[in-house]
């Protein structure tokens, strides 16, 4: 392995690392309310979705040219990241209870919302990436004190 190579590896991590920062964000404020996920999963899920497109990226890049016959389908990729991360969401939904709320509804949400993070960053969408993040938060905690009655009972 040389220098060069050693660079451009460096440089995939880009993706990833700026993801952590922004979905640490979101995670940072699901912990202040304390919801069932938190900063460290909110970190983990978009990191994770960064890591997916940008693996991918490398798959196609080394791969994709020298053959025909094969085919990559990143569509397909975003449907198991937004499939993954909705498997990991409907853990933290919680219905019933003593009274009859269903809880974790935003918690999950914001857990896809982390996906949609991540895979911007791994595409390099670092300003639509940071952008999704305000709205996410805007979402989060402005709206929240608007809201009068909270379906999902979470704070």
């Amino acid at each position: 392995m040389d220098w060069t190579d050693t660079l451009s590896q460096l440089r995939l991590m880009t993706g990833p690392v700026i993801a952590s920062l922004l979905t640490g964000l979101i995670g940072w404020e699901r912990q202040a309310h304390r919801a069932g996920a938190g900063l460290r999963t909110h970190m983990l899920v978009g990191i994770s979705a960064a890591v997916f497109v940008v693996l991918a990226e490398a798959l196609i890049r080394q791969f994709g040219s020298d053959n025909p016959a094969v085919r990559f389908d990143l569509i397909g990729l975003l449907a198991a990241v937004v499939s993954g991360v909705s498997f990991l969401g409907a853990g933290t939904i919680f219905s019933g209870g003593q009274d009859g709320q269903t809880r974790g509804l935003t918690t999950a949400a914001s857990l896809l919302a982390s996906a949609g993070v991540g895979v911007a960053c791994g595409l390099h969408l670092y300003v639509f990436a940071l952008g999704i993040t305000l709205l996410f938060l805007f979402v989060l905690r402005p709206l929240h004190r608007l809201e009068t009655g909270r379906r999902d009972g979470e704070t």
